[in-house]
């Protein structure tokens, strides 16, 4: 079972590899599902050479393209990406506001603590609870306070338990 596990994700390199030139070329098609599936294809290859492009389609005309990239960049991992994700926890489409505080978590960067902070009072509780978990993950003392304020505020259980998660990770303690 280890091999064809090992084969599968062989394979799977391999396709990515040589369809990595592809995904680029569809990000700019005008069809949206090209360039969704494009997005979501890059993010998946683990390709540093998908990183220019994938903070490109950051500024695309649709919001699940939008997210997508965002999303991809957050699995890619790369530091390029912290810049021109920074500006878009203030966009207007919620999923690209969620997308962009994940991803900004996942890099790991303080400079994001400052801009996802006011996610913690986003209208939309999934952006809230994403807002925590990035800010839990970012563990920056800065977050301290106002995740303690939102926890006081929030009445959504799922965003309560995210918050109550980050502050465990930023503070090494449980919070009840």
């Amino acid at each position: 079972m280890e091999r064809s596990v090992k084969r599968l994700m062989e394979d799977r390199e391999k396709r990515c590899e040589e369809n990595l030139g592809k995904y680029i070329e569809q990000l700019s098609d005008e069809s949206t599902p090209y360039r969704l599936r494009a997005a979501e294809a890059l993010g998946g290859c683990g390709d540093e050479r998908a990183v220019e492009p994938l903070i490109a389609a950051l500024s695309d005309r649709e919001n699940e393209v939008r997210w997508f990239a965002a999303q991809g960049l957050g699995k890619l991992r790369d530091p390029r990406a912290v810049e021109p994700l920074l500006p878009l926890v203030a966009d207007p489409h919620r999923w690209v506001r969620r997308g962009a505080a994940w991803a900004l978590g996942e890099l790991g960067d303080s400079r994001a603590v400052e801009p996802i902070l006011p996610l913690l009072a986003d209208r939309k509780k999934d952006v809230r609870a994403v807002a925590a978990e990035a800010l839990g993950k970012l563990r920056d003392s800065r977050a301290t306070a106002p995740l303690f304020a939102a926890l006081e505020s929030e009445e959504e259980p799922e965003v309560r338990t995210a918050i109550r998660r980050a502050l465990r990770e930023i503070t090494g303690e449980a919070v009840v």
